[in-house]
């Protein structure tokens, strides 16, 4: 019988093989089945066995760390003990929110050895957001940044907490780990279906969805992934995504340690577009995954050559036009391909190396994901060249696909109602066979690479004193495509003006981190409402009332 690590590599190697080949690899690929897998066992350390390669390369404005498959691979069993000591055990939850520096992925991999659940969070969390992570999720142990502790002041009960980058009282010093012993031995077989994360996700309610993903639907299921990015072992792949949001799972561990490639992170909050091209000029990237709101602001600036070892360009997160994949090609001599997927999936659709698809579409469904359009109103197939939902076939479900949303039993069912995963997301397919994307079927919308939720930041604006009511719609952008917009009914004594939008401004700081928050609000009369008396957005967006509007700031400022 194949080892785990053999069926894993099998999978993998066809993939690689059917770079330039992507009709071989539709027919031909599988994905692994396992009785028990760990990636982080069966995969990576693996790999790391006696490889003194580049694992991990980390870049401040510094300097640069490195680390090799074999560094990672004892530094992470080391971590794993001392874990184990501090009292984390399988199926714990964890929350980890750390920047990027070398501890996040030792602690990621020790974690999955572990066999804990970790809870990734993004290292802007606002307090509020920290209470209902630490009870929704049931949190047992936290491991955070040094800089981040003062938010857990009075919520931390008897959990476990661990800080980096800094001793703080009360807290525990992950520095410790450096002297824990190794090598590390798991307590049994990992099952396949056991759960590694609890994602949270914007969606159409006030409170984040909590996506499960277990230990084949990121680790396998990222397969589809390495194969839209085109990352060959050996390569050095660089990721713009945060830590705590999917992406940075997607594309800062699975995809590119799948393909046996060098991670090369940003431990530089919010680089800017000169960093970024020295990094991919100076450390020799050879691909590249950004959203594209970065491509253009990256365009607005000198064009300074392409760098010498880039070869493949990609972006997701939000419709890449084709005038930006126009403008890149102009500038640098290639094509950047678009991919779709979700928090709840890998990478579904895209353009792989081998067929970079229609500018401005974004591909064809890749290897393993079998979609379908399906009509909203009907539920049956959507008719040819009309928008449809994008939708998974579950008779042949892939292995990238979410096991449901926690303590949501109900929102899990409508999920994978009537033999079919809906994404919520609208399409239309071409004759080519290409998809291109149309928006959400609910409110929501994509800022700067971030989905928004009208409804989560409407919670939050209501909660400032000054609001009587409000509702969030999205208005153009130049830059990042589109950003939140708050029509706001003050209440009695707070006049409309700027020393409202001033105060309310301040508010949002403290209860949104930067990439959520509001950018423009209008104070207005009366809102519209639909028969059933709720905000009628859409009027809102389609016919917006005249009116001073006020900036509320800028997340990049």
């Amino acid at each position: 019988m194949r080892s785990p690590t053999g069926t894993f590599r099998a999978a993998r190697d066809l993939l690689l093989a059917c770079r330039d080949d992507p009709d071989r690899a539709d027919a031909e690929f599988r994905w692994p089945r396992f009785d028990s897998f760990n990636w982080a066992l069966d995969w990576f350390d693996a790999v790391a066995a006696g490889n003194d390669g580049p694992a991990l390369r980390v870049v401040s404005a510094g300097g640069w760390q490195q680390r090799s498959f074999a560094q990672l691979a004892r530094r992470s069993d080391q971590v794993a003990n001392w874990l184990r000591a501090r009292g984390v055990r399988r199926g714990d939850p964890v929350l980890v929110a750390l920047p990027n520096r070398v501890e996040l992925w030792e602690a990621l991999l020790a974690l999955m050895k572990l066999g804990a659940v970790i809870v990734p969070t993004y290292p802007t969390v606002t307090r509020p957001e920290i209470v209902d992570r630490l009870t929704r999720a049931g949190v047992r142990h936290v491991l955070v940044d040094a800089a981040l502790t003062g938010l857990f002041d009075g919520e931390l009960g008897a959990r476990t907490a661990i800080t980096v980058g800094g001793s703080r009282p009360g807290w525990v010093d992950f520095a410790g780990s450096e002297r824990a012993a190794e090598p590390f031995e798991p307590d049994r077989p990992t099952g396949p279906d056991e759960p590694l994360f609890y994602y949270f996700t914007s969606g159409t309610t006030a409170a984040p969805k909590m996506v499960v993903h277990t230990h084949t639907s990121y680790p396998v299921g990222h397969l589809s992934g390495m194969y839209w990015n085109g990352v060959r072992p050996g390569d050095r792949h660089l990721n713009l995504a945060s830590p705590g949001w999917a992406k940075h799972a997607w594309s800062s561990v699975f995809v590119p340690w799948n393909a046996e490639a060098t991670v090369v992170a940003l431990d530089v909050p919010a680089p800017d577009p000169g960093f970024v091209l020295d990094v991919l000029r100076e450390h020799r990237i050879t691909s590249f995954c950004a959203p594209p709101t970065f491509w253009r602001r990256l365009l607005g600036g000198p064009d300074a050559g392409r760098p010498p070892a880039l070869r493949e360009v990609v972006s997701a997160g939000e419709p890449l036009g084709a005038d930006l994949v126009e403008r890149v090609r102009a500038r640098w001599g290639l094509t950047v391909r678009d991919g779709y997927g979700q928090t709840e999936t890998t990478a579904q659709i895209g353009q792989p190396p081998g067929r970079p698809g229609t500018p401005g579409s974004m591909g064809r469904p890749l290897p393993g994901y079998r979609i379908a359009l399906r009509d909203p109103s009907t539920g049956g197939p959507a008719a040819p060249g009309a928008p449809g939902e994008i939708c998974i076939d579950l008779a042949d479900r892939p292995a990238g696909l979410t096991a449901g949303y926690r303590g949501d039993a109900d929102r899990s069912a409508a999920l994978f109602a009537g033999g079919w995963y809906h994404t919520g997301d609208l399409a239309s397919r071409g004759p080519d066979g290409q998809l291109s994307y149309l928006g959400r079927a609910d409110d929501t919308f994509k800022s700067a690479d971030h989905r928004i939720s009208p409804l989560e930041l409407e919670q939050a604006v209501r909660r400032h004193p000054g609001v009587e009511q409000v509702a969030v719609v999205p208005v153009d952008h130049p830059v990042d495509r589109y950003v939140p917009k708050a029509y706001v009914i003050p209440r009695a004594g707070w006049a409309p003006g700027a020393a409202t939008a001033a105060a309310l401004a301040a508010h949002l700081v403290a209860v949104l981190p930067a990439e959520k928050r509001v950018r423009l609000v209008q104070f207005v009369g009366v809102l519209p409402h639909t028969a059933s008396g709720k905000v009628h957005r859409r009027a809102l967006r389609e016919h917006p009332p005249a009116g001073p509007e006020y900036p509320l700031g800028d997340p990049a400022g």
